[in-house]
């Protein structure tokens, strides 16, 4: 039973799984968009919106924190300098969720576009 269960876990490790969503995490602030599966896109999207939060704090320790959780000084430069400014008068909701009609060849995988909000 799955009973209090909250997140995916892509049938990988605790450390594997933090990979992956940094991976995504950097891809999604350098790119501003991205195209993966629906569910990963779901899985990261909170961490992506908490690292936009700390982005928005603006100072020396949400600068540490977040490089605590995504270790790449440019990724983190970028946050903080352009795309945590655009979001000043926003509470939230700073991506989007876009499902593409398509399915991917191989397995048959749900698509989706993982963007920043204008």
């Amino acid at each position: 039973m799955r009973h209090r269960i909250k997140k995916k876990h892509f049938d990988r490790t605790k450390e594997q799984r933090l990979a992956l969503y940094r991976s995504l995490a950097r891809a999604l602030i350098m790119e501003e968009r991205i195209e993966t599966s629906l569910q990963r896109a779901k899985a990261v999207k909170p961490f992506v919106e908490k690292l936009i939060t700390l982005g928005k704090r603006g100072d020396l320790h949400a600068r540490r924190l977040a490089l605590k959780v995504l270790p790449d000084k440019a990724a983190v430069r970028k946050l903080f300098e352009e795309v945590a400014p655009r979001f000043e008068g926003r509470q939230g909701g700073y991506t989007r969720i876009i499902k593409l009609p398509e399915r991917r060849k191989g397995d048959g995988c749900e698509l989706a576009i993982l963007e920043l909000v204008e």
